[in-house]
C-alpha cells in the first residue's frame, strides 16, 4: 500500500462535509414524510392534491404493509412495461434527430428492468442506442421514480419499527408523490441549473460533425445531458447519458462537478439515517448506524487509494524502490490506467468507493484496470448488502436487517429475548430477516455460476484465469445488488445476460424488499416494551461494532470462497509476477 497526502486529504475533506450535511437533509426529509411542513407546501400542495384526485386516492388514508407493497409493485411494474414501449417504438416516436432505430426486444426487456430496479446496468452506448425520448421520458422519469419507491419503503420500514399496535405503515402513493414533489424535483432543477453552468449541455439540437486537427469527421454526441445527470447522481441511479457515464467531460467536466456529484450520491442516504433516528425519539440511534457505516466506507476508501497508488509491479521501473533480489516494489505515479488525467488516482478511487458504497454505479474510472485488491474493494462494497450508506432507501431498510441481527445474536449471547427500539424480536421477524439475507447471495453466487460453466456466459469474457471470473461476479454482484456499475471487460450485450440480468435485478430488488416489508408489518403491530436492566442498549458505541462484525461477518462467510478464486488470487499471482 502507498498513500498520497492528497488522496487521504480528498477522503478525509469529504467526509467531513457529508457529516455536515447529514443532519439538514434528514430534518428536511422529516419535514416530507412526517410533519409535512415543507418550504414548498404552498407551491406544491395543489398540484399533489390534483394527482390524488386523478388517481382516485385518499391522501388520509393508510395502507398495511401488503397493501403498501402490492401498490408499490403495481406502480412498479407498470413503469416497466411504459419504459420497455418507449425503447420498442422510438424509431416511431418523436425527438429523435438522430433517426435511431427502435431497441431490440432482449434489450429493451433488460434496460427497462434495470431502471425500474433503480440498477441502470447498461448493456449499451446511450449515445448510440438511445433517442432523446428515450433518454428522458423512458430513462430520467425512472431515475426519478425508482428513487422515490426506495426512499418511501425506507420510510415505511421506519415506521414499521417506531408505530406501535397498528397495522398501517403510511400510503404509498402519497409517499412516492411527496417524494418526488418536494424532494428529488426541487433539488434536481437546482443541481442541473449547476452542472449547465459548468458545461454540461442541455439541448435538443442534433449531434455535430466536426473536422479535426489531423482532417477526420468526428461527431459529437450531446443533448439533454444536465437533467438526467442531476437525477442520476441524486437518486442513486447511475445510468449515463454517455457510455463513458461520469468520466466523459460532458456529464462531469470539472472537479468542482466531480465532488457534487460524489456528495449528492449519500447525501440522501446519509439524511435517512438522521431521519431514523429522529423518528425513533433518540437520534443517537441514527448516528450510531452512520458511525457503523462510515467506518466500513472510510476503510474502504483507504484500502483503494493505497492499492491503486501503489500501482503494479510489472510496471515498475527497475532501479526505483528495489528489494535485494532486484524487484521492484511498486509503479512510478501508481496505476493511471483507465483513469482521467483531471481526476488523478485520489478522485477517481474516492468516487468508485463512494458509487458503490451508494448502490449508485456511476463511474469515473474504469473498475476493469484497477489493481485485484482496488477492484475487491468496490465488489466487497456491493456483496455486503448496499449497506454502507447504500441506495436511497434500499441502504437503510437493509442496514435495519442488519441491526435487527445484531440484537438477536446479543440476546442469544446474554440468554434474553432480543428487542430493538423497544420491540421484541421474535421468530417471524428473525425469518424474514434470514429469507432476506439469504436471497442476494443465492442470486449472485447461483448466476455466477452458471455463467463459469455454459459457453454463453464464459465465452464472453475479455481475460483469462481470476480476472475473468472476476468480471462475472462483478457483473451478477453489481445487478442483484442493483449498483450497476461492471468492471466493464465482460459483453453483456447477448441474450444470456439481458435475460439472467434481468432476474438477477428484479431479484434483488423485490425479493429482497418483501420479507423487510412483512417484517416491519409485523413490528408495527407490537407494543413499546420500556428498556429494562437486562436491554442491550443500541445507541452505544458497542453496538455499532457488533453490528460492523455482523456485516463483516455474513459477507466474509457468504463471499469469501468466491473472491479466493477472483481477485484475491490474482493478486498473490500478480506479487508472484505471474499474468494469464
Amino acid at each position: 500500500m502507498v498513500f498520497t497526502l492528497n488522496g487521504l486529504a480528498q477522503i478525509a475533506i469529504y467526509f467531513i462535509i457529508l457529516l455536515l450535511l447529514t443532519k439538514p437533509v434528514g430534518l428536511y426529509l422529516y419535514a416530507v414524510f412526517e410533519t409535512k411542513n415543507t418550504w414548498f407546501e404552498r407551491v406544491f400542495h395543489p398540484v399533489e392534491r390534483f394527482f390524488y384526485w386523478a388517481g382516485g386516492v385518499n391522501e388520509d388514508e393508510e395502507q398495511n404493509w401488503k397493501g403498501y407493497t402490492i401498490s408499490m409493485l403495481i406502480f412498479s411494474g407498470a413503469g416497466l412495461l411504459f419504459t420497455y414501449a418507449i425503447l420498442r417504438l422510438q424509431n416511431k416516436l418523436p425527438l429523435n434527430p438522430q433517426g435511431l432505430p427502435a431497441v431490440n426486444p432482449m434489450l429493451a426487456f433488460n434496460t427497462a428492468t434495470s431502471f425500474t430496479t433503480n440498477t441502470n446496468w447498461q448493456n449499451y452506448s446511450g449515445e448510440t442506442i438511445m433517442s432523446y425520448l428515450s433518454q428522458m421520458l423512458g430513462l430520467e422519469l425512472h431515475n426519478f421514480t425508482s428513487a422515490a419507491v426506495g426512499i418511501v419503503l425506507a420510510v415505511a420500514v421506519i415506521r414499521g419499527l417506531v408505530r406501535h399496535n397498528t397495522q398501517r405503515l403510511g400510503n404509498f402513493w402519497v409517499d412516492v408523490t411527496r417524494c418526488i414533489l418536494y424532494l428529488l424535483l426541487p433539488i434536481c432543477t437546482i443541481y442541473a441549473l449547476f452542472l449547465v453552468w459548468q458545461g454540461v449541455p442541455q439541448t435538443f439540437d442534433n449531434y455535430v460533425t466536426v473536422t479535426s486537427l489531423e482532417g477526420f469527421k468526428q461527431v459529437i454526441a450531446y443533448g439533454p445531458v444536465a437533467s438526467q445527470e442531476a437525477i442520476k447522481m441524486l437518486g442513486t441511479n447511475g445510468g449515463g447519458f454517455f457510455n463513458a457515464n461520469s468520466a466523459h467531460p460532458f456529464e462531469n467536466p470539472t472537479s468542482f462537478t466531480n465532488l457534487v456529484e460524489m456528495l449528492s450520491m449519500l447525501v440522501i442516504s446519509a439524511g435517512l439515517l438522521y431521519f431514523f433516528g429522529k423518528s425513533a425519539g433518540n437520534t443517537k440511534q441514527g448516528w450510531v448506524l452512520f458511525g457503523a457505516v462510515s467506518f466500513i466506507f472510510i476503510i474502504g476508501a483507504v484500502v483503494t487509494l493505497g492499492a491503486e497508488q501503489a500501482g503494479n509491479p510489472l510496471l515498475a521501473h527497475f532501479g526505483v524502490n528495489q528489494v535485494s533480489h532486484g524487484y521492484p516494489l511498486a509503479q512510478p505515479g501508481g496505476n493511471m490506467e483507465g483513469k482521467e488525467m483531471r481526476f488523478g488516482i485520489g478522485s477517481s478511487t474516492l468516487f468508485t468507493t463512494i458509487t458503490t458504497a451508494a448502490s449508485c454505479g456511476a463511474i469515473n474510472s474504469l473498475i476493469d484496470s484497477y489493481t485485484p485488491i482496488g477492484g475487491l474493494i468496490p465488489m466487497v462494497n456491493i456483496q455486503l448488502g448496499e449497506v454502507i450508506f447504500g441506495g436511497v432507501g434500499s441502504g437503510l431498510y437493509g442496514l435495519i436487517v442488519f441491526a435487527i441481527l445484531s440484537v438477536f445474536i446479543a440476546g442469544l449471547m446474554v440468554g434474553r429475548t432480543p428487542e430493538y427500539l423497544g420491540k421484541k424480536i421474535e421468530q417471524y421477524e428473525m425469518k424474514m430477516v434470514s429469507l432476506a439475507i439469504l436471497i442476494l447471495p443465492l442470486s449472485i453466487l447461483g448466476f455466477t455460476a452458471i455463467a463459469s460453466v455454459y459457453h454463453g456466459g464464459y465465452s464472453q469474457i475479455s481475460n483469462a484465469g481470476p480476472h475473468g471470473l472476476s468480471e462475472i461476479l462483478y457483473a451478477f454482484t453489481s445487478m442483484t445488488g442493483n449498483n450497476g456499475s461492471a468492471f466493464a471487460g465482460l459483453g453483456s450485450n447477448t441474450p444470456f445476460y439481458n435475460l439472467t440480468g434481468a432476474f438477477a435485478m428484479i431479484i434483488g430488488r423485490f425479493a429482497f424488499v418483501i420479507p423487510v416489508m412483512a417484517m416491519a408489518g409485523s413490528l408495527a403491530q407490537k407494543k413499546i416494551i420500556p428498556a429494562g436492566v437486562g436491554t442491550f442498549p443500541t445507541a452505544t458505541l458497542l453496538f455499532a461494532s457488533l453490528v460492523i462484525g455482523v456485516i463483516l461477518i455474513v459477507g466474509a462467510l457468504t463471499f469469501f470462497p468466491a473472491l479466493a478464486l477472483g481477485p484475491i488470487v490474482e493478486q498473490l499471482l500478480m506479487l508472484a509476477r505471474k499474468t494469464f
